[in-house]
């Protein structure tokens, strides 16, 4: 398992305890009977620290980012012109006329 991986899991389990925080500090105005206008700024700063834990996870763990130009040394896309079988010409634009006359009306 991977450090990304580690941070990932870590980064979860803080949105969850500042949710619970949340769910605890919404009971605790309801038996003071006071109205909730947010979240304590720990439970932001918790929020705040898991969202970047599991962005930084989501962007590490998948791998190398690759290259998506065609002249590219690293690219493994296969070439349209040689792949012939997914080039499709019948489609919904068939119905379309070739030359489209709008006039505007004055």
């Amino acid at each position: 398992m991977g450090l990304g991986v580690i941070i990932g899991v870590f980064g979860v389990l803080i949105l969850s305890h500042a949710a619970y925080s949340t769910i605890q500090y919404r009971g605790l105005l309801k038996i003071m009977e006071e109205e909730f206008s947010g979240p304590p700024m720990n439970v932001v700063l918790e929020l705040l620290l898991g969202f970047v834990f599991c962005i930084w996870a989501a962007l590490t763990v998948p791998g190398k980012f690759l290259s998506i130009h065609p002249d590219s040394e690293e690219n493994r896309i296969v070439s349209l012109s040689a792949n012939l079988d997914f080039m499709i010409f019948n489609h919904r634009a068939k119905a379309f006329p070739l030359e489209i006359d709008m006039k505007l009306k004055h």
